[in-house]
């Protein structure tokens, strides 16, 4: 009889303690950030908080349109021939690297054959 006392006993502690966790754990989301606490949840040379979160962003409303173009097509061009060129030297430079490497490899084959 005494077995089935000590079994129960524990099974009313379990549940007590995890009802005590849940209540914690939802009392918690409650509370208020770690960060808003005095007791150093920022950096000293951090700016204030403000006082209010904000509004919301204007998610409906677009952007003024602009005064001046981004960039005038000829700038465009002369950047695009530039890149263009950039491209074609470093493809020249890598090929140029890749047919030495494929040279070094196939001499080593042959010397490793002999």
């Amino acid at each position: 009889m005494s077995t089935g006392w000590v079994t129960r006993g524990r099974a009313i502690c379990a549940l007590l303690v995890s009802a005590l966790a849940l209540s914690a754990l939802t009392l918690g989301g409650c509370s208020i950030s770690i960060a808003d606490l005095p007791l150093g949840g920022t950096p000293a040379e951090a700016p204030p908080r403000p006082k209010d979160a904000g509004a919301y962003l204007p998610i409906n409303e677009r952007p003024p349109e602009r005064e001046e173009a981004v960039m005038d097509p000829a700038e465009r061009a002369r950047i695009e021939r530039e890149l263009i060129a950039a491209r074609e030297r470093q493809a020249s430079a890598v090929g140029a690297k890749d047919t030495k490497d494929a040279k070094e490899v196939k001499d080593a084959k042959d010397t490793a054959a002999k």
